[in-house]
């Protein structure tokens, strides 16, 4: 069992997220808390379970603002997702869900991209609105670049959105065009 805990700045306003990453035999746990000045400032938790192949079985989001607290959970189940322990039969189809707020939730799909050999890969998400903890489905594209550098395309809810993004060996974001930088020790020490 291995325990990463990375840390992310957003580069288009100011906010910062701690992340934990637990990989173990049976799959993955993650906890993690964004806390930002979008919305007027907002904190959000969010913990993921995933099975041995990352994909997702469960994600809880918890949202809190100056005006109130609110919760969502997806789960996995047979026929698609549940929402909040209703089936979503809008989102059938959708294979892995997607939080605005993080750059985490891209790993998921930028490692499904590495299993398989194809240039590119398409996929329908079951995307969390992280003001609004509205789920929706959505539409992505990963487009392989080089071992480390993916470009992300939206294809559904922003559509035109479109970032490269850099990653480690496992998967997880160091630059998200735009939106992340990835913070080690080093960067948090640079001068202004």
């Amino acid at each position: 069992m291995s325990k990463t805990v990375l840390f992310w700045r957003r580069t288009d306003l100011e906010g910062l997220e701690r992340l934990e990453l637990v990989v173990g035999p049976d799959g993955v746990a993650v906890q993690s808390a964004v806390i930002s000045l979008e919305d007027g400032g907002l904190r959000i938790d969010h913990r993921w379970q995933l099975d041995a192949d990352w994909r997702v079985q469960s994600v809880l989001v918890e949202r809190w603002n100056a005006r109130d607290h609110q919760t969502v959970r997806l789960e996995r189940s047979a026929a698609g997702w549940r929402v909040d322990g209703s089936s979503r039969p809008d989102l059938d189809g959708a294979v892995e869900p997607d939080l605005s707020v993080t750059p985490f939730c891209n790993t998921i799909a930028i490692r499904r991209l590495w299993r398989t050999q194809a240039p590119s890969l398409t996929l329908d998400v079951a995307c969390i609105n992280g003001s609004t903890l509205e789920v929706a489905r959505s539409s992505q594209r990963y487009e392989r670049q080089a071992p480390d550098r993916v470009r992300y395309v939206d294809l559904g809810l922003s559509r035109g959105f479109e970032a490269d993004l850099m990653v480690d060996e496992m998967g997880l974001v160091l630059d998200y065009e735009h939106l992340f930088e990835r913070v080690t020790r080093e960067r948090a020490s640079e001068p202004g």
